[in-house]
């Protein structure tokens, strides 16, 4: 048997120094990078490794990554400071503000009505 010890979504990525200052901005943390072949960020609960597109186009339609949050306002007084167009919607579990990378991969904060997520 074995034990798993760490875990990452990987989002492709065509500039590597865009992408890593557009997560940064957003508030999380570059955990490691090497070179321009790979870095990781993180958030609280989760790394997103960052790795070079081989090809060009929108290729993470399939997924989304979310973050919880206490409040959204002050991510989209964020989001306007950086020039991020977003929609914010209302469901069940709580308000969500969508939006997109640099390279097209759907992101979203979350709060939460139901709770901690």
């Amino acid at each position: 048997m074995y034990t798993i010890t760490t875990s990452n979504v990987t989002v492709m990525v065509k500039d590597m120094d865009k992408a890593i200052e557009f997560y940064k901005a957003i508030g999380l943390e570059l955990k490691q990078r090497w070179d321009n072949h790979y870095a990781q960020v993180a958030a609280p609960g989760v790394v997103i490794g960052l790795h070079p597109a081989k090809q060009t186009g929108n290729s993470s339609a399939n997924i989304s990554i979310g973050f919880g949050v206490e409040k959204l306002d002050d991510v989209k007084t964020k989001l306007d400071e950086l020039h991020v167009k977003f929609d914010v919607s209302d469901d069940k579990a709580g308000n969500i503000l969508s939006f997109y990378d640099p390279d097209g991969t759907p992101l979203y904060f979350m709060e939460s009505k139901v709770g901690q997520w």
